[in-house]
């Protein structure tokens, strides 16, 4: 975890403008990769920072400056709007954003009801659908971290083989050799050719990157958050973290309120080639990321369990396809 101290807050309110004074401030949990704090300032108002690691501390590929993708994302969606913090201050060390209300939906889960949750997915669909019709003008990483390219062929193939790399680096234990993904996926990149216009991807909507308002039975989205991971690229590939184990179709209530908000819910045989080809990104990204992290064993075990035959499923119905 990178370290605050008093000096160094102080330097990025001084830095950042602010008129107000630090009457504290206290870390938040959650974060796997970046340290993450709540400030409050002697005004009543409250801030949100983030730090990234300490140099030198092991690391995926993609995670190279993260924060620039997270400031570049709320920056996108603000406009569009979707709740998400607004920017205060960006740098290479640090972002400082305002505190969006509300709780992690992770964490209210056990006590909304079925009624209260389809509501609460097509409130998330809609959200999700104004976030696509946010464009770029290259796809891939704004951090550069894995290069941007002018194709999302070009974009994606470096974002996996940047990943398949790092399994080389790190040892992780994957249930496929590097070079059989490799293989498998080479016949499948040119259906990523379809994808012509970079659109904004969060690429990690769990539960805990939304945060919920309001009494129970009538909770609303209080903020997406946490949009460290976004890349400009396919709108599919979103549905993969939405729906991380299944199919979008698991989730009517999302698809419901992604078509209200004017989203394309349509899968046909390529959008589904495509969909495998980012599942087998994102659980390589789970398999791998737990060495550089040094997650602990029974952690390790359970992803092994869960994202390995994912990812077998996902290169079988990649190999079948093409």
């Amino acid at each position: 975890m990178s370290a605050l101290t008093a000096s160094r807050l102080a330097a990025i309110l001084e830095a950042a403008g602010a008129r107000a004074g630090v009457d504290g401030y206290e870390v938040l949990g959650g974060g796997t990769y970046n340290s993450l704090y709540r400030v409050r300032l002697d005004d009543g108002g409250r801030l949100i920072l983030k730090l990234p690691p300490e140099a030198g501390t092991p690391r995926l590929t993609y995670e190279g400056e993260l924060l620039i993708n997270e400031g570049e994302f709320y920056r996108s969606a603000g406009g569009v709007p979707v709740p998400v913090p607004e920017v205060v201050r960006l740098a290479a060390d640090s972002l400082l954003m305002t505190e969006c209300p509300g709780e992690p939906w992770s964490g209210l889960a056990g006590g909304i009801g079925d009624a209260e949750h389809e509501r609460l997915r097509r409130e998330l669909g809609s959200y999700v659908a104004r976030l696509h019709t946010v464009t770029g003008t290259r796809f891939g990483y704004p951090s550069g971290a894995v290069p941007t390219a002018g194709s999302w062929r070009e974009a994606f193939t470096a974002m996996l083989e940047a990943v398949l790399a790092d399994a080389e680096r790190f040892g992780a234990r994957l249930p496929v050799t590097g070079e059989r993904v490799r293989e498998l996926v080479r016949d499948a990149v040119p259906a990523l050719d379809e994808v012509t216009v970079p659109a904004l991807v969060h690429f990690d909507l769990w539960q805990g990157n939304i945060l919920l308002t309001g009494e129970a039975g009538e909770r609303r989205i209080g903020g997406v958050i946490d949009g460290e991971r976004m890349f400009w690229g396919d709108p599919l590939a979103e549905f993969v973290s939405l729906n991380l184990f299944g199919e979008p179709e698991d989730d009517q209530a999302l698809l419901a309120g992604y078509r209200a908000g004017g989203g394309d819910s349509g899968f046909g045989g390529a959008a589904r080639l495509r969909m495998a080809l980012y599942r087998c990104y994102l659980y390589l990204i789970m398999l791998v990321e737990g060495v550089p992290r040094g997650y602990p064993p029974a952690q390790n075990a359970v992803t092994r369990r869960t994202a390995g035959p994912a990812l077998i499923l996902a290169l079988g119905l990649i190999s079948t396809s093409t």
